[in-house]
């Protein structure tokens, strides 16, 4: 059985079949492999701009970054805070909706073996391509959050990290009672970065502050640790994976680029929903 078998063509969101190294709908719409094994399911259509979702240049600086192990200790989080109900499944059909370098989905893959069977979407191109080269175990997918190519009801959970969430898709994809991660920022993350980008801090407020319609909360917690920076070239990768990068002043982002080390702080929100079962 291919890892590939549940895709949707994005087009008539028919199943596509897998002959080599092209999978086929049932309209003759064909997507082929690209060479590190991943498939593009972004249609022209569906795209805001000629080369959606992060550049090379980010994904890179996001990587560098990550592969010092920084961020090592989220993936330790996620794992001591996974409910019970669904660690004690056989087989976890899991996506990591916008996976970006698949940093996140393949530490889980290493931590739960063959229980885990993942699926890592991204709309950047860049970005799967570099973790298509990570594992060839995993599906990995060039596409939308807000338009998934997968059929309903297949995932038993969708794990969005840092990401854009679509609440709407994720419910369509999950499960009756399948599980949804939002792991997001806490209002002390990076604050002594924050402190050096902006001349003002303002209020936090958290995504869903009201909850998501068709699922309910289940556990909410914070992770804290902290790390530190010793290099330029460190503190500007990490300004490069950040919304800082765009959202914060120009003197600001210069000012933080100028440092040569800094302390920080980890504040990371962990948040399980249970989507609501059928009547």
């Amino acid at each position: 059985m291919s890892h590939l078998d549940h895709l949707l063509c994005p087009i008539d969101q028919q199943p596509l079949t897998q002959s080599g190294r092209t999978l086929t709908c049932s309209a003759n719409h064909s997507y082929d492999l690209a060479k590190t094994g991943y498939i593009n399911l972004l249609p022209v259509q569906n795209k805001h701009s000629k080369d959606p979702g992060d550049s090379k240049a980010m994904v890179a600086a996001r990587q560098n970054l990550l592969m010092t192990g920084v961020y090592d200790p989220i993936i330790q989080g996620v794992l001591d805070s996974m409910p019970e109900a669904l660690t004690a499944k056989k087989s976890i059909k899991l996506l990591d909706a916008g996976c970006g370098e698949g940093y996140y989905l393949h530490w889980l893959k290493q931590a739960l073996g063959t229980q885990l069977t993942g699926t890592g979407l991204d709309i950047s191109k860049w970005a799967i391509t570099s973790a298509s080269k990570k594992s060839k175990e995993l599906a990995w997918v060039v596409g939308s959050n807000a338009h998934i190519p997968v059929a309903s009801e297949y995932f038993d959970c969708v794990v969005c990290a840092f990401g854009f969430p679509v609440e709407s898709e994720f419910s369509r994809v999950l499960q009756s009672e399948g599980w949804l991660l939002l792991v997001e920022s806490g209002p002390q993350h990076l604050i002594e970065l924050r402190n050096v980008l902006y001349p003002e801090i303002r209020p936090f407020k958290q995504t869903f502050e009201e909850g998501i319609t068709g699922f309910d909360l289940v556990q909410a917690s914070s992770y804290q640790f902290q790390f530190h920076l010793d290099s330029q070239e460190q503190i500007g990768n990490l300004l490069s994976m950040t919304p800082h990068i765009h959202k914060a002043p120009y003197a600001g982002r210069q000012a933080a680029l100028a440092l040569t080390e800094i302390h920080l702080t980890a504040d990371i929100s962990l948040r399980w929903f249970k989507k609501q079962g059928t009547p």
